[in-house]
């Protein structure tokens, strides 16, 4: 049986490419990527456990997805918060691999997703935030889930990041698609002072109703939240109190959420 199948299409929803697999498909396209192209990735019936990479020079994530997924090829300003190499060139690698057992049950950051997208559907962990500076892409939500922590910069990659607008009422939401066992969160602050601001409070909202007030530093790096064992299927950060540095100027560069699937999964 098939359960994975990966297609690029034209603007036209034309086939370029197609391959399928069982339990691994792996999709190499020899040819320059068009405005307008898009990759599907159809999978079977149910949820699945999947080890994605829309591009070599992005890398693959373990995702959960609940069903067909469409993933817009960007260009121009929409791809520079992605590396410069990634869907250039006349030659990719797109693969999609039903992740095992152990792997799935081990303790992982559970945000990271370097496959997510805008606009994207039946793809988790999903970031989305109700402001993005000027709808950048180097300010978009899912720049906080990418796995890059550089956070003394700020613009093109590796320095992209999620930006606020100076909109007071910012938030910022990570779903999983199911509930997860959660008891760590970690935070990263952009750093690139003086241009930058800083928040010295936070607001940790969760889907089990629970919230956190937590104190922040003006520090480079990872700054470890202990929230207990949370059964959770989305949280946000939001309620964020900058200090009274003339920047106005706050902004996220990296976001983990640390545990393990809730229950056992079928495969």
């Amino acid at each position: 049986m098939e359960n994975l199948c990966l297609k690029i299409m034209n603007k036209n929803m034309e086939a370029l490419a197609v391959a399928r697999g069982e339990d691994e498909v792996n999709l190499v396209y020899a040819g320059e990527y068009q405005d307008g192209d898009i990759i599907i990735l159809e999978v079977s019936e149910g949820s699945h456990y999947v080890w994605l990479q829309w591009d070599d020079a992005v890398g693959r994530s373990l995702v959960y997805v609940t069903g067909n997924v469409t993933y817009r090829i960007p260009f121009g300003d929409r791809r520079i918060n992605l590396s410069p190499r990634a869907f250039l060139g006349r030659k990719h690698l797109l693969s999609a691999k039903l992740a095992k057992d152990f792997e799935i049950k081990y303790y992982r950051n559970m945000a990271y997703n370097v496959c997510d997208q805008h606009e994207i559907e039946h793809l988790y962990p999903h970031a989305t935030a109700n402001v993005e500076t000027r709808g950048e892409a180097v300010f978009a939500a899912q720049n906080a889930i990418d796995g890059i922590t550089v956070s003394n910069c700020h613009g093109e990659w590796p320095y992209q990041s999620w930006g606020i607008n100076r909109q007071e009422d910012a938030r910022i939401r990570i779903d999983f698609g199911r509930e997860i066992l959660a008891d760590t969160v970690v935070i990263y602050l952009r750093t690139d002072f003086p241009h930058d601001n800083w928040w010295q409070q936070v607001s940790l909202e969760f889907s089990d109703g629970s919230r956190m007030d937590v104190a922040m530093q003006r520090k480079e790096g990872s700054q470890k939240i202990a929230i207990g064992q949370k059964k959770i299927s989305w949280l946000e950060m939001c309620d964020m109190k900058k200090s009274s540095e003339a920047s106005p100027f706050p902004a996220l560069t990296q976001m983990e959420v640390y545990g393990t699937e809730s229950v056992d999964k079928e495969k």
